[in-house]
C-alpha cells in the first residue's frame, strides 16, 4: 500500500467495504483487518466508526447472525460467547444474543442423540465420555445434565 493511502480515512472506509461485501465483520474484527491492511490505527478506528454510525456495519446484527449460525452447527452458549468475546463484543451484547438464541437443553440434547444415537448412557465412563463432548461443544454443565438424564452428577 502506498504511504500516503495509510492515513486516509477516505480509502480505509472503502476498504472496509470492500471487506463487508464478502462478509459481515464484528467492528473490532474489522478495525483489525484494516491496520492488517496497513492503515493506522486511529484511521482504521475513524473508518469503522463511521461505518457504524451509517449502519453499514452492526455488531448487534453481526452477534445475532454469528449465534444462529453456530447453534445451528451444535455449538453451546459458553463456546459462542467465548468466540463473541474474542472478536471485540461487549459483554451486554453477547448475553443478549445467547439470551435471545435457541433452546440451548434441547440443542444439547439434540447434539447428544447425533453423536451418539438414542439409546441413554449405560455406565459412568459412558455418561463422561458424552459429558467431554458437551463440554468441548460449548455447553454448560445444566445443559449437560439435561441431555445425559436426571440421575447424571457431573461434580
Amino acid at each position: 500500500m502506498e504511504p500516503e493511502r495509510t492515513g486516509d480515512v477516505a480509502a480505509a472506509r472503502e476498504a472496509g467495504i470492500s471487506l463487508l461485501a464478502r462478509r459481515d465483520f464484528a467492528s473490532g474484527e474489522l478495525r483489525a483487518r484494516l491496520e492488517q491492511r496497513g492503515y493506522h490505527g486511529p484511521v482504521a478506528a475513524v473508518a469503522v466508526a463511521e461505518l457504524l454510525e451509517q449502519r453499514v456495519l452492526n455488531d448487534a446484527r453481526y452477534a445475532e447472525n454469528y449465534v444462529s449460525y453456530h447453534a445451528d452447527r451444535g455449538q453451546g452458549p459458553v463456546r459462542i460467547a467465548a468466540d463473541l468475546k474474542a472478536l471485540g463484543l461487549s459483554s451486554e451484547l453477547v448475553e443478549a444474543s445467547i439470551a435471545a438464541g435457541p433452546d440451548w437443553q434441547a440443542l444439547a440434547q439434540e447434539a447428544r442423540l447425533r453423536k451418539f444415537g438414542p439409546a441413554a448412557p449405560s455406565d459412568w465412563s459412558e455418561k463422561a465420555r458424552q459429558a467431554r463432548f458437551l463440554q468441548y461443544r460449548g455447553f454448560s454443565s445444566d445443559h449437560i445434565r439435561s441431555a445425559l438424564g436426571a440421575d447424571f452428577d457431573l461434580d
